[in-house]
């Protein structure tokens, strides 16, 4: 594991090298996960993923960043368990994943609402086949649209929402099943500068007062520093860790501060984006 000097912090080599040992008290274990797409013809396989692997801690905040080809998105449906890994595997609290499980929420870049759906039914929707009564489900629906900051907005549809808005509504309905894991692909990716700032700090807001696991990809650099304790770097061709780089900048954070520019131009560099 390393700070933004590059140094190991003491760590066993192998996991600044992508081979992360698993941890006893992880929310997430990724375990040699590769990815293999087969061609149609012999000879035309591609390796997606190889070997990759990292640990996220129990209530822990880590960002998944990496170039163009790197395999964010196919080791993000591979830890959702929306499609399996050629080999290794995915624990989530010491239990392998083999597909969906409400034990994760999952946000995507596109907000997924029904649009035939109040914000107060799209949050509580999760919650439907849950052994939750009508009066718990009601009781958790209005906690998270406190959470988010979206009572007023309960009775609404998704059309008269904004995109930052409509992102809250997912984040609220992910959170309403109480998962272990809240996982999250480019969640800022479809709204302007200034909202994903302010979702930015919305979700640390939130992070702190629930004290969920978070994994977050996205291709931000800056993004993952604002954000993340630890970011998982992760090189191409094939998709691997590169480093994992601690994020040691008290929060809340200033884009400002020489220590974050630091941090930002180690993550650059080690994806090859210049300084």
């Amino acid at each position: 594991m390393t700070g933004c000097d590059g140094s190991d912090g003491g760590r066993d080599d192998r996991e600044k090298d992508g081979e992360a040992e698993s941890h006893g008290d992880a929310s997430v274990d990724v375990d040699r996960v590769g990815k293999t797409y087969r061609g149609d013809r012999d000879g035309d396989a591609v390796r997606a993923l190889d070997d990759v692997s990292f640990a996220v801690d129990k209530g822990e905040f880590v960002c998944l960043v990496g170039p163009s080809g790197c395999g964010k998105t196919t080791l993000f449906r591979i830890i959702a368990g929306l499609t399996d890994a050629t080999d290794g595997e995915i624990r989530l609290a010491g239990r392998t994943v083999t597909g969906p499980t409400t034990d994760m929420g999952v946000v995507f870049q596109e907000y997924h609402l029904f649009p035939w759906l109040t914000i107060e039914e799209n949050v509580g929707f999760g919650l439907e086949r849950s052994d939750r009564s009508a009066a718990e489900r009601e009781r958790r629906v209005d906690e998270m649209l406190d959470l988010v900051g979206l009572a007023e907005f309960r009775g609404s549809y998704p059309k008269s929402l904004s995109g930052g808005m409509k992102q809250r509504v997912a984040i609220a309905r992910a959170l309403a099943v109480d998962p272990e894991l809240l996982l999250m692909d480019e969640p800022f990716g479809a709204v302007d500068a200034q909202t994903r700032e302010m979702l930015q700090r919305e979700l640390l807001d939130v992070w702190e007062s629930t004290g969920k696991t978070v994994l977050f990809v996205t291709h931000d650099v800056a993004e993952a520093v604002t954000l993340a304790d630890r970011i998982v770097v992760m090189a191409a061709e094939p998709g691997r860790v590169e480093e994992i780089v601690d994020v040691d900048v008290d929060r809340p954070r200033e884009r400002g501060d020489p220590t974050f520019g630091e941090h930002v131009a180690r993550v650059r560099e080690l994806i090859g984006a210049g300084p």
